[in-house]
């Protein structure tokens, strides 16, 4: 998992509010037009992914809750666990093609994450194949 980056996130925060920022320009480091932001929720126990890209790169990042990324390199079978939550470890992860993901809501609450990919969905070509990996 070479290309493989956890970025920890810095959190500004004051009386109003805060304000983290998650993706910047810079972290994308390609030459690719804009892919596709993307919002989803996983129930308590629930399991969302168990695929791959061959030529996509999507960042996850979950903003509320807590789950367990679980991340596999098709090419050297390494396996790769990462706790994410929104206190503890408030990170974005940048998972390269060719590794199998799949994230776990390990908390008791809704887990919400978003997440970037460097090419919008087609369904004519969804560049997502099933890959199982395991929690």
């Amino acid at each position: 998992m070479d290309k493989l980056e956890i970025k920890k996130l810095k959190v500004n925060q004051d009386e109003r509010g805060m304000v983290v920022e998650i993706i910047r320009r810079e972290d994308l480091k390609q030459n690719k037009p804009f892919g596709q932001v993307y919002l989803t929720t996983a129930n308590p126990g629930f399991t969302k992914g168990n695929h791959y890209h061959k030529r996509k790169t999507e960042w996850f990042c979950v903003i509320k809750g807590k789950g367990e990324l679980v991340l596999k390199d098709l090419i050297s079978k390494e396996t790769k666990r990462i706790l994410m939550d929104d206190e503890e470890n408030f990170v974005v992860v940048e998972i390269p093609p060719n590794v199998a993901h799949a994230i776990k809501n390990i908390g008791s609450e809704v887990l919400y994450l978003l997440a970037y990919i460097d090419e919008p969905y087609n369904p004519n070509d969804p560049d997502t194949f099933p890959a199982e990996v395991e929690f």
